[in-house]
């Protein structure tokens, strides 16, 4: 059996496998079933600084070629999401699988001040999700557009965290000019690793009605469509922060999807709408899936493949003089 445990800001992760924030939410039964399940951390739902009903329905949709939604960060608040995350992490803790709480706010402020909520609970990582828009903005930016106000809620986040030193997990969205200037960003201003991405913006019509379907019109799009994308920013966020852990999260459906995840360079790879294609014992699939196909190329461990897509080409030429791709070669 392959060694699957990979190395994440100073834990041993069982797998690299990582549950998205949102998929099950903050319910304590199911985090610790992620976690039997395969998973080598768990992510909570994003919490803000007050409580949010979120969109009404419809607000998530398969439209064929991967999921939008529109759930319109539904959460309970900051103070009643730490009482759950200190619940999830008792019960995760003999499991050796890591919490993630996530968080999520308007400003910059407001971001420090969920961190610093969210920290009692003393959760062992901390995401922020930055593909919130900034409402001090004129324009309603989302702090992931810009390497200065990403930067300053990372700073901020930081700051609120320092007593209790929660490594801090900088979430990146892909639909900005350059992901590699926004990650560099963030990790001057003290990100302790990356996670890329987050869902990218779309719009699916109704064609009888020409109406949007969602409730709220436009979601974000995640599943199998978005897996080239996530691809190519993990891949660009490896080369501008080659020193920088990174989970790479987006279209991870099977065990083939989560290696290439760390083959574009990622330490840990996210799952999140698999569970939703596959069911709920899509992380323990996509777990086998990898350990076969390790085995099945002789690859002792998971770590060896981290990285690969950097490698310079190698293209062994056969007697005749035609070049034959080595996709394998180590």
């Amino acid at each position: 059996m392959p060694n699957l445990t990979v190395e994440l800001l100073g834990r041993s992760l069982p797998t690299p496998l990582v549950l998205a924030s949102g998929i099950w939410g903050t319910t304590v039964s199911l985090l610790v079933r992620a976690a039997r399940a395969g998973c080598g951390a768990v992510t909570a739902k994003s919490c803000g600084p007050v409580p949010r009903a979120g969109h009404v329905n419809p607000s998530c949709l398969d439209w064929g070629h991967g999921l939008i939604n529109a759930i319109g960060l539904a959460n309970p608040g900051a103070e009643a999401e730490a009482t759950l995350l200190a619940q999830a992490r008792a019960q995760l803790e003999p499991l050796g699988v890591p919490l993630i709480a996530s968080i999520f706010a308007g400003t910059p402020q407001e971001f420090a001040q969920v961190a610093a909520t969210v920290a009692q609970a003393q959760p062992d990582f901390l995401e922020v999700n930055i593909s919130c828009p900034n409402v001090a903005s004129e324009f309603g930016e989302p702090f992931a557009g810009s390497p200065d106000s990403a930067a300053e809620v990372t700073d901020q986040v930081k700051r609120a965290v320092a007593e209790q030193e929660i490594p801090v997990i900088v979430k990146l969205a892909p639909n900005v000019p350059s992901v590699a200037r926004i990650a560099r960003a963030v990790v001057e201003a003290g990100a302790d690793a990356i996670c890329a991405i987050n869902t990218m913006p779309g719009l699916v019509l109704d064609v009888e009605s020409g109406q949007p379907i969602l409730a709220n019109r436009s979601g974000g799009l995640s599943g199998p469509a978005l897996k080239p994308i996530a691809l190519k920013c993990v891949y660009d966020v490896r080369k501008a922060c080659p020193e920088v852990p990174i989970i790479g999260t987006g279209g991870v459906t099977t065990g083939t999807d989560a290696l290439e995840m760390l083959m574009a360079g990622a330490t840990a790879v996210g799952v999140g709408s698999a569970i939703y294609y596959r069911g709920p014992d899509a992380i323990s699939q996509i777990r086998d899936e990898m350990a076969a196909w390790l085995a099945a190329h002789d690859i002792e461990d998971v770590n060896q493949v981290r990285g690969w897509a950097h490698r310079e080409p190698i293209f062994p030429v056969t007697p005749t003089g035609a070049p034959v791709p080595a996709a394998h070669s180590r």
